[in-house]
């Protein structure tokens, strides 16, 4: 075993062999089931026949062109699927690698609007806390999560940022909608405190991601956010990164509460786990200016490759040939349902949540007073170690900044069917039985 290699931790892990559907298997041949998609990205599980078909042919064909020299069919026709998915809400497409790079191009794309509209005093961004946006320096200066931001604060750019709205740890003396319109309204406070003539933009995920587990919004919360953007004049993006392409149900995130958003950023589930892609939905209006200004001052070297543009139109004709969207809608349904009964079962789970196949399971040393795990019992890592003995590959993250709270998402491939579903909540209790036994061990 080689020590050339790190990541984020020191911790080894087992080595992938092979995998196949929502299954994978190490070296030693014990089974897993992907509970979480990887990083929540293999919409289709691994091995899907029609994918590999038409890497293939695309192989045998090119694999790839650069942007300033050549355009191929495989970006054209992913273009306008995208386009045609939306119901032509948007009708500009601008292609990268990931989600990070996805993230810092609508930024981009929104600061050259302005400046090319002669309004260069446009440059502040605001974003939400807790949140997950990306790792590259225009993105992470969006994010909200301590441990990811803390090593780098020096190097980017520091923004206003607002509450997060939440319907588990909503405050004393509040409903939830309450809260959420509260939230929202910190959103106009940010805008006056700096000056709306300066404020070029408001970045949100639909469904909460990594950083809050899956938190999905009051109903009351998004349109609130989009008039205060409309009155003042703001561009409105949303990071549908981990939302998008059929994850929560539908093919996009906004669907939920019809948000008529500027800027969409796509990756992940695009691409799904085959070959890394992603994608930024604009409007003519504003890539006309840039465009007549001498173009976009940005790019990437894998921008609209053909081989990554043509996984994902595979990956799209697989999603939609198979019904899956709808199928999420209504298994996620009955995921949630098992999983929310399973938490019943356990003092320490506080929350369990989510939309479509975009789950999370929250941790509370008091399920009362919401009380999170001392930071230093590192549950969440617990869970998932216990989880992996199982068999059961699950996604940790901490809920409050990155800084304490412990939970677990559950999101499993699109093509999971009710029997994985059963399987996948059968190990999950093994678990916590597991977890709740070291609990009261003398």
């Amino acid at each position: 075993m080689s020590d050339y290699l790190f990541y984020q931790s020191a911790t080894r892990l087992p080595t992938i062999d092979r995998a196949e559907g929502i299954y994978a298997w190490d070296e030693h041949g014990k089974r897993y089931i992907d509970a979480c998609s990887g990083a929540i990205v293999a919409q289709l599980g691994h091995g899907h026949p029609a994918v590999r078909e038409a890497m293939l042919a695309q192989l045998d064909k090119v694999a790839f062109a650069y942007r300033t020299q050549f355009e191929n069919q495989p970006a054209l026709d992913l273009a306008e699927r995208l386009v045609n998915l939306t119901g032509q809400r948007f009708d500009r497409v601008f292609f990268s690698s990931g989600g990070s790079e996805s993230v810092e191009s609508a930024l981009k794309i929104a600061r050259q609007y302005w400046f090319n509209r002669g309004e260069p005093q446009r440059q502040v961004f605001i974003s939400r806390k807790p949140a997950y946006h990306g790792s590259t320096m225009g993105a992470l200066a969006m994010t909200s999560y301590t441990p990811l931001t803390a090593p780098f604060e020096p190097m980017f750019q520091h923004y206003p940022k607002i509450a997060s709205p939440t319907q588990y740890r909503v405050p004393a003396g509040l409903t939830a909608e309450a809260h959420a319109l509260a939230c929202a309204d910190e959103l106009e406070a940010a805008i006056l405190a700096v000056g709306a003539e300066k404020v070029a933009a408001f970045i949100a995920e639909p469904v909460g991601g990594a950083s809050t587990g899956a938190e999905v919004p009051h109903a009351a919360y998004f349109p609130r956010i989009e008039e205060i953007c409309r009155r003042h004049g703001i561009l409105l993006i949303l990071d549908e990164v981990m939302t998008g392409i059929g994850r929560t149900g539908r093919w996009f995130g906004y669907e939920h509460w019809n948000v008529k958003a500027d800027i969409v950023c796509l990756a992940k589930g695009l691409g799904a786990g085959y070959y890394p892609v992603s994608a930024v939905l604009t409007r003519a209006e504003l890539t006309e200016p840039i465009l007549a200004s001498g173009g976009f001052q940005h790019g990437y070297t894998y921008a609209g490759n053909p081989l990554a543009c043509a996984t994902a139109l595979a990956v799209l004709q697989a999603i939609e040939d198979e019904n899956l969207v709808q199928r999420v809608a209504d298994n996620g349904a009955y995921l949630l349902q098992r999983l929310q009964a399973l938490g019943k079962r356990y003092e320490f789970i506080g929350d369990v949540r989510g939309l479509g196949y975009l789950q999370a399971i929250e941790y509370v040393a008091d399920r009362d007073s919401k009380e999170p795990f001392p930071l230093a019992r590192n549950v969440s890592d617990a869970m998932t170690r216990l989880a992996r003995e199982r068999g059961l590959i699950i996604y940790p993250r901490r809920s409050l900044m990155g800084e304490k709270g412990d939970h677990t998402l559950i999101s499993p491939p699109l093509v999971t069917s009710r029997a994985q579903c059963d399987e996948i909540v059968e190990l999950l209790g093994q678990t916590f039985d597991a977890f709740q036994a070291q609990q009261v061990r003398p």
